[in-house]
């Protein structure tokens, strides 16, 4: 393969800015923007300049190589889709506002596409037809896209992305398991390639459905997810997905429940500063609707309900708040004062906390009155016990009970156990060995390659801009040449031989421009090595520069070629 040819900056479409777009909320979108890599198009809309696509490629090509070394196939699968497959499945529906829907000049429903299962799916079908054309994985990396409500904090969160997605299909749930591990190990490839500080955590599958799901987060500030980490042990999960074992306790102690007057108290602060009780002692009951149906949610009361979770518990049901109207309703609901016990045409769901045998303070279903002595299991019953507290630093490690501690994080790569979900949906078997049909499984697989350029960004970058890893830069040397004639043709020569050796090389060889800000967009754009043409050109002396330590040496023309180039 011939050497890339020499970039210039003199001929390069990369404007800088030296201050910060007024709208960019975190470090990855201040510096993109600033350090020429992308610019807004709209709202969640990113366009990719000559130097971010450039980095952007590298991460694509990363990721396609250690997908070709699991034996994955690359296909690509159009971005608009038929409504069909995604109404079979269910998730036209399920994805509700998320989903660009749109009609052709007849009236036909489309989609843009969010993610591929069901089209994987029914490729699968129409290709394969007996077992021994499995097991396959196949991928693509393709833009996605989905209408956020609130698109933010750069190329993190846009309404179009780019992403690989990939999914495996084999006859048993032995071969799911083996594909997923291949997947799990290729990612960490992936991720330790990028020069990515990562976690993999325990996670929901959410609207994938599914078993067994991972998440790669790459910790950062910026970052919408929070996980949990354990300092003792390998224990690592997105809060949405910790889970606690029930724990009963005996009960049989408790005096009897007794209502108790409590005027004015219709918040746990008020009613725990009335009877001077901890908060922990009394019993939150949050009310919620599911498809209209009203749900009561328990949960101690010095913790907060995490509706997330509540969500992925009734998925794909909706579940709103209730409101006046609701309570107006139903009389038998006295708002700030409803108990568990005697409710009627309620479902109860509690956390693991309201264990059975537990004792509570809670509301008596009056206008100023609570109830003491209410126990789980004898004055109440739970329908279903779910994990649904928002979990908060030094809670104890479900493996081992150490506090966990918290972090916040970017979502790079998601992997799931499907199994038989769209399979069963859209019908897909093969021909078993026993010539009868089988009915195929499936994972699937997904990273965010945009979005692992802006994690990439937030987690390597100083106070003087973008500092990348060696493989993912836009050139493995940026030569800058302080200004003068002499100087600038010693940069140009020494680009032409670095770019002979092999290096990629963006040289800076404007006219005109002064010497601090050729200095200062150099480190802003972050290329690894900066190599400086300056004061003593004359002499065949030039600086080398790293750019993530900040250590400077003057060599000779020939000393800097030899050690950029072993």
């Amino acid at each position: 393969m011939a050497n890339a040819p020499v970039q210039r900056m003199s001929q390069l479409m990369a404007k800088t800015l030296r201050d910060d777009p007024a709208d960019a909320e975190v470090l990855s979108h201040k510096l993109l923007v600033r350090a020429g890599y992308v610019r807004r198009t709209a709202a969640g809309i990113w366009s990719w300049l000559p130097l971010g696509k450039k980095v952007l490629s590298n991460v694509e090509r990363i990721v396609r190589e250690e997908m070709d070394a699991i034996g994955a196939q690359e296909v690509t699968l159009p971005a608009l889709l038929p409504r069909e497959p995604y109404e079979a499945t269910g998730r036209w529906d399920e994805y509700g506002a998320e989903l660009f829907r749109l009609q052709d000049r007849k009236g036909g429903d489309y989609l843009l596409g969010p993610t591929h299962e069901e089209i994987f799916t029914l490729l699968v079908k129409d290709q394969c037809s007996s077992y021994k054309d499995l097991p396959v994985i196949l991928y693509q990396i393709q833009n996605k896209f989905r209408d956020e409500a609130r698109p933010r904090a750069g190329i993190l969160r846009g309404r179009e992305f780019l992403m690989k997605d990939s999914y495996s299909f084999d006859t048993e749930d032995e071969g799911l398991a083996q594909s997923y591990a291949l997947h799990r190990q290729a990612y960490q490839r992936v991720f330790e390639r990028l020069g990515l500080d990562y976690r993999i955590c325990a996670a929901t599958a959410g609207a994938m459905g599914g078993s067994k799901s991972e998440e790669f987060l790459a910790p950062a500030e910026a970052g919408e997810d929070t996980f949990a980490d354990c300092p003792n042990c390998d224990f690592a999960a997105n809060t949405e997905a910790i889970t606690y074992e029930l724990k009963a306790v005996d009960g049989s102690a408790v005096a009897a429940a007794e209502e108790i007057p409590t005027p004015d108290t219709p918040t746990i602060e008020t009613l725990a500063a009335s009877l001077g009780v901890p908060a922990s002692a009394t019993l939150k009951n949050l009310l919620v609707k599911v498809d209209g149906e009203i749900v009561a949610v328990g949960v101690p009361g010095d913790r907060e309900v995490d509706l997330d979770k509540v969500e992925a518990h009734f998925a794909p049901a909706t579940v709103e708040m209730v409101t006046e109207a609701d309570f107006a309703a139903r009389p038998d609901l006295v708002r700030g004062y409803v108990g568990p016990q005697g409710l009627e045409k309620v479902t109860y769901l509690a956390d693991p906390r309201v264990a059975p045998g537990t004792s509570w303070i809670t509301g008596a279903n009056k206008d100023g009155m609570h109830a003491k002595n209410v126990v789980a299991g004898r004055d109440f019953e739970v329908d279903a016990y779910v994990d649904v507290v928002v979990v908060q630093e030094g809670d104890p490690c479900p493996k081992c009970g150490t506090g966990l501690k918290l972090d916040r994080a970017i979502e790079i790569g998601h992997i799931f156990q499907l199994g038989r979900k769209y399979a069963d949906a859209l019908k897909l078997d093969v021909l078993g060995q026993n010539g009868k049909p089988v009915r195929v499984t499936m994972g699937s697989y997904g990273i965010g390659v945009s979005r692992a350029v802006a994690a990439l960004a937030e987690q390597t970058a100083d106070e003087k801009g973008l500092c990348w890893p060696a493989e993912v830069a836009p050139a493995d040397v940026h030569v800058v040449a302080a200004g003068k004639a002499l100087q600038i043709e010693l940069a140009l020569e020494v680009s032409e031989k670095l770019s002979a050796a092999g290096l990629r090389v963006l040289v800076d060889d404007r006219a005109g421009v002064s010497p601090g800000v050729k200095f200062t967009d150099a480190e802003l754009m972050g290329v690894p090595k900066i190599l400086v043409a300056g004061r003593r050109s004359g002499e065949g002396v030039v600086e080398l520069k790293d750019r993530r330590t900040g250590e400077r040496e003057e060599l000779t023309v020939e000393e800097a070629l030899t050690r950029l180039t072993s």
